[in-house]
């Protein structure tokens, strides 16, 4: 259930661009969700739009579970760089949406690896059938991460829904992200 909420806002800094910043502390967070083994704790970024994720991260939970959270040292290195809210109650009025993970079907090459394993085709027939032009490029806000569990280095694109009628609860995975359950929209 989120209940609760604190924003985390970064602060301008002359040498860092925002969405760097923003990447250093989603990062952090992440790291700190795995070692909580959280699944109930969420994140969305107030200044969403189609050209970027804005400059606050908004963490949802109950204010036990945020509590949790932020006695842990994950901050570390950033506090020059944000100014970090308490707690509060989410609003009784807010809307509520879904902030899903979209993952591109971007690289040929990989698509052609996966269709010769499959089907048995040689490099020559999946590459008529998978060219180049088959790139999927997104247009979605993201943030550079790397996983905590596999060290791969990857972009996280992310999509806002529209607003649901009614929240739908469910888990969070480390990332503050869920395939089903809406967030607290305000």
């Amino acid at each position: 259930m989120l209940t609760h909420f604190l924003d985390i806002h970064l602060r301008p800094d002359p040498e860092f661009p925002a969405s760097q910043l923003l990447a250093a502390l989603y990062s952090k967070l992440h790291r700190a969700l795995v070692e909580l083994r959280s699944d109930g704790l969420a994140v969305c970024f107030p200044g969403y739009s189609g050209k970027g994720l804005g400059q606050t991260l908004r963490i949802l939970g109950t204010a036990d579970r945020l509590q949790q959270l932020m006695a842990l040292p994950w901050l570390n290195g950033m506090r020059d760089h944000i100014q970090v809210s308490a707690p509060v109650a989410v609003p009784a009025d807010a809307s509520h949406c879904r902030l899903n993970r979209v993952q591109a079907k971007s690289s040929p090459e990989r698509l052609r690896r996966r269709q010769m394993k499959r089907h048995g085709l040689t490099a020559e027939q999946a590459r008529e059938r998978i060219p180049d032009s088959a790139a999927e490029i997104l247009k979605l806000p993201f943030l550079p991460v790397t996983s905590a569990s596999t060290g791969q280095r990857f972009m996280l694109f992310l999509r806002l829904g529209p607003p649901s009628p009614s929240p739908v609860s469910g888990s969070f995975n480390a990332y503050g992200l869920s395939n089903t359950a809406t967030v607290p929209w305000f």
